[in-house]
């Protein structure tokens, strides 16, 4: 699947990648917590990974894995299931902590929880989740900033209940091998965060913010020259939100 979706990304656009995950956190339990842009920067993310010799798992919205075809594809993969406001997602985060503790994959989470919906599309403001689960494992975080996915793929529809609704994305994704855009991906530093501890009410939130700061810290260098809105302009994203770390 990984090598599936090399050859995918290298055909929609040209991937280029900075950074790497130091060698000492390597064959451990890893987090690896990236903005989330597109539709589409799953599949970069995943081929950066394959650059820099990782093949990691991601955490996924329970719908995701329930979906036909792919779903089962995604179990096969071992990635985690959470549950956003359901009744099991205070298990499913105990047992998240549980499997990070064990396991030697990186896992991949969006600490914004979906797309931006920021107007120049920086960070939103995102959710404790990661920075919770980063501080009940003890476990590194590694920020990776990504620009360029957004371009590949439209955003769509917030839900998707006929085959009207891929339309917008059928004709972006199959024009983008001819638009040929550029996917950078920036693996940063481990984000220091002995200073917070898991008991402590607020660190969770302090946290979060300081994963988000430098995930946004690395993503300006990426974006030099689109400091403000993207140049590509994608009609079917919302720009509803404000985000709190645009620099």
């Amino acid at each position: 699947m990984l090598a599936a979706d090399h050859n995918l990304v290298r055909v929609a656009g040209r991937l280029r990648v900075t950074g790497s995950v130091p060698r000492r956190l390597r064959g451990r339990p890893l987090l690896i917590a990236a903005n989330h842009i597109g539709n589409f920067d799953p599949f970069v993310l995943m081929a950066a990974c394959r650059s820099i010799g990782l093949a990691p798992r991601f955490m996924l919205a329970g719908g995701l894995l329930d979906a036909p075809v792919l779903g089962s594809a995604l179990k096969a993969s071992g990635h985690l299931r959470v549950d956003r406001g359901s009744a099991s997602a205070v298990q499913q985060f105990a047992d998240a902590v549980d499997e990070l503790r064990s396991t030697r994959v990186p896992i991949i989470v969006y600490p914004e929880g979906r797309i931006s919906h920021d107007r120049g599309l920086w960070p939103e403001r995102g959710k404790t989740g990661l920075a919770r689960l980063a501080l009940g494992s003890g476990v590194p975080v590694v920020p990776v900033s990504q620009w360029g996915a957004h371009e590949a793929v439209y955003w769509g529809t917030p839900t998707v209940s006929g085959l009207g609704d891929l339309v917008p994305l059928a004709r972006s994704g199959f024009t983008s091998p001819l638009r040929r855009p550029t996917f950078r991906v920036h693996f940063g530093e481990p984000v220091d965060l002995a200073e917070f501890d898991a008991g402590t009410p607020g660190h969770a939130v302090k946290a979060h913010a300081k994963i988000m700061r430098t995930i946004t810290e690395g993503l300006v260098p990426l974006r030099r020259d689109e400091p403000d809105v993207p140049r590509f302009r994608d009609p079917t994203r919302p720009t509803d939100t404000v985000s709190p770390w645009h620099p």
